[in-house]
């Protein structure tokens, strides 16, 4: 029996097939195209579905069910997406409808930071773990959380919001309306931000080069500045890293997981990034010495944790 696992991004719409174990045994993706209609998202996510299905010998008598994991808050119950904050159509939309126009199976939804989180337990970094929390970094800061095995949605799948934690009270606006939410700190866009106020008050940092050579400011400009001795990016890098760190610090206090997994672009830093964050962690986690140090890990699956975590996540 197989599984189908779709991973809904604001770039991209993979689909995979899964197996029990959570191997991949092929994935296919599109454009998703985040300004269309939503009803034309849905019908190439289901064509995309109907050919890996063609194209790997599958009936759907052998398929048990479809999962999709999308940005959002949705009603698993109804199958309804009720609201996403970063696509233009997302608010109560008929996800499990729209797809089993395509395929007559059992349809689930679940946030796509929590498909990731369980994704990475049953096959990634989390792998034999049962209680994880994952965060990730990019254009937003989302998470997922895993509690003896199983996704904790909360209420409509609305757990796991991390990024909406607040900071720093009254502090940068957050694309959610309020003020000084993690989100508005820890996220690439954040760091993007942080980089070019840097580059403005620092004329003679070699930021101002890099950028010239990539054509745009990205995350990478100030930890490659930073790798060349660059002042001004090392503060950049420094700062951003200080602020990823007070967040996750709260993460540990509430959940204190047996793994806490980071995902996101960003993590293409490695050890640059990582050594500094569990030194944090280490000096300034609730009860130090008394506690077992705080395994954190980057996450290894990348895009196939979301496809795995879909596919499984009521299997």
């Amino acid at each position: 029996m197989y599984y189908i696992g779709v991973d809904l991004g604001g770039t991209n719409i993979a689909v995979g097939l899964v197996t029990r174990e959570g191997s991949i045994v092929n994935k296919r993706s599109v454009p998703t195209g985040a300004d269309r209609p939503f009803e034309e998202i849905f019908a190439d996510m289901g064509k995309c579905t109907l050919a890996l299905l063609d194209e790997n010998g599958i009936l759907a008598d052998e398929v048990d069910c479809v999962g999709i994991g999308t940005p959002g808050t949705v009603d698993p119950d109804q199958g309804v997406l009720l609201y996403a904050n970063n696509f233009k159509y997302g608010r109560n939309v008929p996800m499990r409808g729209l797809m089993q126009q395509y395929i007559n199976k059992p349809v689930y939804l679940g946030n796509d930071a929590n498909a990731a989180a369980l994704g990475e337990v049953i096959a990634g970094a989390a792998k034999g773990v049962k209680n994880a929390v994952m965060v990730t970094l990019g254009t937003g800061v989302g998470g997922g959380i895993v509690i003896d095995g199983r996704v904790y949605e909360g209420q409509y799948s609305a757990a796991g919001e991390f990024g909406h934690i607040v900071l720093i009270c009254g502090g940068e606006p957050c694309s959610c309306g309020r003020k000084g939410c993690w989100e508005a700190y820890a996220s690439a866009t954040a760091l993007v931000r942080q980089t070019k106020e840097a580059m403005e008050s620092h004329p003679e940092s070699l930021m101002h080069r890099i950028v010239k050579e990539a054509g745009k400011v990205s995350g990478r400009t100030a930890f490659d500045a930073a790798r060349q001795g660059d002042a001004a990016g090392q503060q950049v890098v420094d700062r951003y890293i200080f602020y990823i760190a007070e967040g996750l610090l709260d993460l540990i206090n509430i959940f204190r997981p047996e793994v806490l997994i980071i995902g996101g672009g960003i993590c293409n830093e490695g050890e640059r990034l990582l050594n500094p964050l569990r030194a944090y962690l280490r000096a300034n986690s609730y009860g130090e010495g008394l506690l077992p140090e705080q395994r954190l890990e980057v996450a290894k699956l990348g895009n196939d944790a979301g496809i795995i975590g879909a596919a499984l996540m009521h299997a």
